[in-house]
C-alpha cells in the first residue's frame, strides 16, 4: 500500500493490521553507533498500549517490541531497523456481525471505494492499532534528539469541552491517568468520560505538544516547511481533524502588532509563531495543538448502508476507547520526534 512511509533523511514505513499477526515499522536513515535501549522503546509503548486508562479499550495487548534488524551489540549499524509487535489479543469474530455494513465515522466506506476490498476486523490498516508502530519509531527518533538536548512533551488540554486552565506545571499531568496538568479539570474530564460511556457514546479533545531546545534553522523553504511537515505528520494520525501551530486560529483575530513576536537581545518576547517563522525553526519552543475527534466506534444505534447500498442500522460492540486521549498523546509525541529528527538529519547532512 502506498502512503505508508514518511520522512526523507529519517524515513519510516509502518506495516500490519489491527487483527493480523502483528504490526511493525522499518526505519531507514538512523545514524550508526546509537545505543538502542529496548527498555526505553518499551516504556514509550507502555504509555500508548490499551487497557491502562479510564478512557481506553479493554483489549489487553502487552505490545512487547522485538528488534529484528539494524542493530549489533545494542548499537545501530546504519542499516534499516525493523521493529515488530505481535498482536496477542485480537478477536476478529467480534466484527462478523457488521462485516457487510459501513461503520459511520470509520474508513470502511472509503477503503472499499479505493481498493474494492477492506479488512473489516477492527478497521485493518486504518485502525489506531497501527500507531503502536509509530510510537516505537518515535522512541528511536528521540534517542537521536537526546544527543542534541531536544525534549518533547505532551499533555491533555481538553476533553469533551472541559479545558485545562492551570497548565503552568506540566509535571502535574503525571498525577492522573488522563495526563492533564490541571488536576481539577482532570477530575471533571474523568467524570464526563464515565457518563458518556454509560450512554454508549464517545468524546474528543485537544492535545498540546511542546518541543524544547530545538535549534534555529531547521526546515526548508516553501513546500517542506517545518510547520507544514509537523502538521502533516500529526494530521496523519487517525482521529486527528485539525492542527494549530503557535497562536493557531487565534492569529486570525489579532492585529499584526499583536501577533508579531518582538525580539530583544535575550530572545523573543512572545511565541505566537510557535517556534517557527517562514517554515524554519527560530530556536523558541515549538508548540502544536492537536484536535482529536470522538472515537467513531460507539454502541449507540446509527443508520448506515451495507455493501449493496441498502440502508440498515448498526450498533458497534466489542472493545473500544471512549476517547483517544490520552493514548494518542504518545503518538503525537512520536510524530513530532520523527519529524524534527528528519529535519535535523537533513540539516546536518
Amino acid at each position: 500500500m502506498s502512503g505508508s512511509s514518511t520522512g526523507k533523511a529519517f524515513n519510516i514505513t509502518t506495516f500490519g493490521e489491527s487483527h493480523g499477526k502483528g504490526i511493525g515499522v522499518v526505519i531507514q536513515g538512523c545514524p550508526s553507533k546509537i545505543k538502542i535501549d529496548k527498555i526505553l522503546i518499551q516504556k514509550a509503548l507502555d504509555k500508548r498500549k490499551p487497557g491502562a486508562f479510564v478512557s481506553s479499550t479493554k483489549r489487553e495487548e502487552p505490545d512487547k517490541v522485538k528488534i529484528l534488524s539494524g542493530t549489533f551489540n545494542n548499537m545501530t549499524t546504519g542499516t534499516p531497523i525493523t521493529l515488530y509487535i505481535e498482536n496477542q489479543d485480537a478477536k476478529p469474530k467480534s466484527y462478523d456481525n457488521i462485516a457487510k455494513a459501513f461503520r459511520p465515522g470509520h474508513g470502511d466506506y472509503t477503503y472499499q471505494a479505493k481498493y474494492g476490498i477492506r479488512d473489516y476486523r477492527g478497521g485493518g490498516r486504518a485502525s489506531a492499532r497501527e500507531t503502536a508502530a509509530r510510537v516505537a519509531a518515535g522512541a528511536v527518533a528521540q534517542l537521536i534528539l537526546d544527543q542534541h538536548g531536544i525534549k518533547i512533551r505532551t499533555y491533555t488540554l481538553e476533553i469533551g469541552g472541559i479545558k485545562a486552565v492551570n497548565i503552568d506545571d506540566i509535571s502535574q499531568k503525571n498525577k492522573n491517568s488522563l495526563q492533564c496538568p490541571d488536576l481539577n479539570a482532570a477530575r471533571k474530564m474523568e467524570k464526563k468520560i464515565n457518563k458518556i460511556k454509560k450512554m454508549g457514546d464517545s468524546l474528543g479533545g485537544i492535545v498540546e505538544v511542546l518541543a524544547s531546545n530545538v535549534p534555529a534553522g531547521l526546515g526548508e523553504p516553501v513546500f517542506d516547511k517545518l510547520d507544514a511537515d509537523i502538521a502533516k505528520a500529526l494530521m496523519s494520525i487517525g482521529s486527528v481533524k485539525a492542527v494549530e501551530i503557535g497562536a493557531g486560529i487565534h492569529a486570525s483575530q489579532m492585529t499584526g502588532f499583536e501577533n508579531n513576536d518582538q525580539i530583544l537581545s535575550t530572545g523573543f518576547v512572545t511565541n505566537n509563531a510557535g517556534g517557527i517563522l517562514a517554515g524554519i525553526s527560530n530556536g523558541d519552543d515549538i508548540i502544536a495543538r492537536v484536535h482529536v475527534k470522538p472515537i467513531p466506534s460507539i454502541s449507540k444505534t446509527q443508520t448506515t448502508i451495507d455493501e449493496h447500498g441498502k440502508e440498515t442500522e448498526i450498533s458497534i460492540g466489542g472493545r473500544h476507547d471512549i476517547c483517544a486521549i490520552p493514548r494518542i498523546n504518545m503518538v503525537c509525541e512520536a510524530m513530532m520526534a520523527i519529524t524534527i529528527t528528519d529535519h535535523l538529519l537533513r540539516q546536518n547532512r
